[in-house]
């Protein structure tokens, strides 16, 4: 195996491994989330207790996304087709929106937890 070879080896578990840190943010959030939400749904029957659970799970979402849209730039980082490079476009543009709304739903939510706090 030549240079070239364990070069495109490389990249392709530096792909790899950026892609599993992303899947492992997600996994990690929403197994964390799930544990909150049975063991706060069993203590409390008030919606507002779930608030904090989902804001949470918000940021891990946003996070994994973020290592995710990473990982599909590395992949296309070297000598991109432009299939490629539309793929890599569509995906940006749809991991961004998510990230967008993602993040202004986070906002709205923290705001009400701080009104909620300060009116309580």
């Amino acid at each position: 195996m030549g240079v070239e070879g364990i070069l495109h080896q490389g990249y392709q578990a530096l792909v790899a491994a950026v892609e599993v840190a992303g899947a492992a943010v997600i996994f990690v959030g929403a197994a964390w989330a799930a544990l909150r939400f049975v063991t706060e749904g069993l203590r409390h029957r008030s919606a507002a207790v779930f608030t904090p659970i989902r804001l949470s799970l918000g940021r891990f979402l946003t996070l994994g996304l973020e290592f995710q849209l990473a990982a599909d730039i590395l992949r296309t980082a070297v000598s991109p087709t432009f299939a490629q490079i539309g793929q890599l476009a569509a995906i940006a543009a749809i991991r961004t929106a998510l990230n967008y709304f993602l993040g202004r739903e986070i906002r709205q939510e923290q705001r009400q937890v701080r009104e909620a706090e300060h009116d309580g």
